[in-house]
């Protein structure tokens, strides 16, 4: 990923979209394995934990389903997901930005557009699981509406941790 020189060209060049095209997956994958080791100490294990639900969800997805990827000059630098869990449920997968996408608002846009689309799909309810750490993540589920439903602590990953559910209602 290349550095940007100003706060106004990265916010201009990033482009979301939903449309899925070939090494979006084995990126987003990539993506989640390296920032999660670099950031968290995570071992080997996050990248199944990441790439066999989602590459279930590629190729079973509905219309009330939905993955979206941000891109800056061509380049994956993050993406969100719908999930259905049931008629009524949908669960938030795989918030991810890269670094150098951080902090401009991206996130609470791809939050925003995940949001929209689960209420016009007629959810009534949406939840997601993250761990503590994400603080900049909590805050952005916090400030959509998202309520702490859950929390629980174990060893995943190769690290110690606290998993915590966050709820949505429409």
């Amino acid at each position: 990923m290349s550095n940007f020189n100003t706060q106004t060209e990265r916010q201009t060049s990033f482009q979301i979209r939903h449309e899925i095209k070939p090494g979006d997956i084995g990126y987003i994958i990539y993506l989640h394995g390296i920032l999660y080791a670099q950031e968290y100490g995570f071992d080997h294990t996050f990248e199944p934990y990441v790439a066999k639900p989602l590459a279930e969800f590629v190729l079973s997805a509905t219309e009330l389903e939905r993955l979206w990827i941000a891109e800056a000059d061509g380049k994956i630098v993050g993406s969100v997901a719908i999930v259905r869990v049931s008629e009524d449920t949908a669960q938030l997968r795989w918030l991810i930005l890269h670094p150098d996408a951080r902090g401009l608002g991206l996130g609470k846009q791809l939050v925003r557009e995940a949001v929209s689309f689960s209420e016009a799909a007629g959810y009534k309810a949406l939840f997601l699981w993250t761990i503590s750490n994400l603080k900049a993540a909590i805050h952005l589920y916090k400030s959509a509406g998202f309520v702490k439903t859950e929390e629980k602590a174990h060893y995943l990953w190769g690290v110690n941790l606290t998993e915590e559910r966050y709820e949505l209602k429409f």
